[in-house]
């Protein structure tokens, strides 16, 4: 095996390694020239709920089976 350094074959590893390390600036600059930021609005929940009308609901269409809320399998797998 040849060693890198005393080859000249360590140039063209050092140009790999930057030429990658470029193309990663260069994406990371588009990504930033070309990503157009919108901004958000801000939601405001109303906390002033003096009832809640999903808690007064009486649980409807429950057919029960077996004392059980759940239909279990008529055969086991």
């Amino acid at each position: 095996m040849q060693n890198p350094f005393e080859s000249g074959h360590i140039k063209n590893y050092v140009l790999l390694y930057v030429s990658v390390v470029v193309i990663m600036i260069l994406f990371f600059i588009a990504s930033m020239l070309f990503n157009d930021v919108k901004e958000v609005e801000k939601k405001v929940f109303d906390t002033n709920v003096s009832e809640f009308p999903h808690a007064k609901k009486p649980m409807e269409n429950i057919e029960e089976v077996n004392g059980s809320r759940f239909k279990l399998l008529e055969k086991a797998y």
